[in-house]
């Protein structure tokens, strides 16, 4: 059986079903994982969501940051940004069907037999895979709760508390736990989270790591495979796999497999000129 990673589709329909016609994926043998962030900023966000609810088990998809916006606009009343595309999706018939599902996706997957663990963006210096895990589940299960998600949404958006604790509370807590999944790309040496930068390794400042090379990481010896940062781009090295090479942005949408190394797979963005600013 055959595990091919996806990184951020983000309404790149077009996109999407080319690579899987690249990789010749049948969905009776092979398996998919997609880091997260199916919708928005592309142009089809609705016919992605349908393609990757359609493929069943076979798919294994973690929520990224614009998933988790498009529930809290259709769910909370968030409002809409000048750039996101998630109007087609919120009139579509399928909508109700189509957010219960989205709402039901982990933030974290962990295959101990394959040898590697998915997540969106990124995680705390201080978890272990364990506290990694268990701190997911925290924030799936008030997901998955028909008024607490509605709760959840209202006080997910801010970049405090920035420094994990175990006596983290409430909502302040899973907003942690939100922004280390779906947002993380760098920390300061202490552990502290740093939400604003979004830049490449090579513009990092003296005082900011990437989360993967704090030195006191204590997932290090855990494989993990991610997309979110679109500025890294492919990247193997320190023990992770970075998987989001911006084919929203006019680059490429990639696919790598899991169950053996192989060189990555791309397909590159059959859209021009997308004038739009990574988040």
């Amino acid at each position: 059986m055959r595990t091919f990673a996806v990184g951020d589709i983000q309404g790149c329909y077009d996109e999407f079903a080319a690579l899987l016609e690249r990789i010749k994926f049948d969905p009776t043998h092979d398996r998919l994982w997609l880091v997260g962030d199916l919708v928005n900023r592309g142009p089809r966000s609705l016919d992605v969501l349908r393609r990757v609810k359609a493929l069943g088990r076979c798919a294994i998809t973690v929520l990224g940051n614009h998933d988790l916006h498009l529930l809290a606009v259709a769910l909370a009343g968030e409002k809409t940004k000048s750039q996101d595309t998630l109007a087609e999706i919120l009139a579509a018939p399928d909508r109700d069907e189509l957010l219960h599902w989205l709402r039901h996706r982990p933030l974290l997957h962990h295959d101990a037999a394959l040898g590697y663990t998915m997540i969106h963006a990124g995680l705390a210096p201080q978890w272990d895979m364990a506290a990694a895990q268990a701190c997911a589940h925290e924030v799936e299960t008030a997901l998955r709760d028909d008024e607490r998600c509605i709760e959840l949404f209202q006080n997910m958006y801010g970049d405090k508390p920035n420094r994990w604790s175990d006596d983290l509370a409430g909502f302040e807590r899973l907003r942690f736990i939100t922004n280390c999944l779906t947002r993380l790309r760098f920390c300061h040496d202490d552990g502290k989270l740093e939400l604003k930068f979004k830049g490449t390794l090579e513009q990092t400042p003296q005082d900011l790591l990437p989360w993967f090379r704090v030195a006191s990481r204590r997932s290090r010896q855990q494989r993990i495979v991610f997309g979110h940062w679109s500025a890294l781009g492919y990247y193997d090295g320190d023990n992770v796999l970075s998987i989001d090479t911006g084919c929203v942005w006019g680059s490429k949408l990639c696919a790598v497999r899991l169950d053996q190394r192989t060189a990555p797979v791309l397909v590159p963005c059959s859209s021009s000129g997308l004038s739009i600013t990574a988040e």
